[in-house]
């Protein structure tokens, strides 16, 4: 797991695991340890299952289907998913499934990758704009669910090649209430923000940090740009 992705769910954990949820059951879909986990970073108060499509470290259940999860209805707070949505070939259908089983009020962050190389584990099928949860969320409502997005974002690159696509979701609109702390109220290291109830997109940029720093770098080659 590359560093962004572990920040941005410290940055989650710290926003909305909230007191009135002592012991909240939390879910990770694609728990597997692979250079680090989202479990050793969630507060220890927390039922943690790490769900999984292959065994391994940190996997409690091994999903025979990918797109059914071994929950009941309504009964999860918080679903975490981070760097999997992309190797989903059907994403959209585990989100449907996520939406069963969270609670009203549950919440269900999700990290995705805006760019960065291919990588099978074992297919690696799709890449997340912007406005990605908000189309997550009418296909949702096609589905008789009431979700809404209350925020999300695309992180800068640290270290690593990767920007990461988070949104954070409440699985009825009318829960939204319940969590006035957004991350991106206090994280200004991203772009293209969006917070529920506006439209309007924080630090907005067109272009890729990858596509800005190609320029610079043509920029720099063409002599029109020097450095110091």
């Amino acid at each position: 797991m590359h560093t962004t992705a572990i920040q941005n769910a410290e940055r989650f954990f710290s926003s909305y695991l909230i007191p009135q949820k002592p012991n909240p059951l939390v879910i990770e879909i694609g728990s597997q340890d692979v250079n680090g986990s989202l479990r050793q970073i969630c507060p220890g108060t927390a039922r943690y299952v790490g769900v999984d499509f292959v065994s391994g470290r940190g996997v409690d259940v091994v999903l025979p289907d990918p797109y059914k999860l071994p929950f009941a209805d309504g009964s999860v707070d918080y679903c975490l998913s981070s760097s999997v949505m992309e190797h989903c070939e059907m994403f959209w259908l585990l989100f449907i499934e996520i939406l069963r089983v969270l609670k009203p009020d549950g919440l269900f962050y999700m990290n995705a990758p805006s760019n960065g190389k291919f990588h099978r584990f074992p297919v690696d099928c799709w890449r997340f704009y912007p406005e990605s949860a908000n189309a997550l969320v009418k296909w949702a409502i096609r589905c008789g669910y009431s979700p809404a997005v209350l925020e999300s974002y695309t992180s800068r690159q640290r270290i690593d090649c990767w920007n990461d696509y988070v949104a954070v979701f409440v699985k009825d609109a009318s829960h939204a209430g319940n969590y006035p702390t957004r991350i991106i109220h206090s994280f200004t290291e991203f772009t293209n923000g969006l917070t529920y109830g506006s439209e309007t997109f924080i630090n907005q940029e067109e272009d890729t940090e990858d596509l800005v720093k190609v320029d610079v770098i043509a920029a720099i080659a063409s002599g029109r740009l020097s450095v110091k």
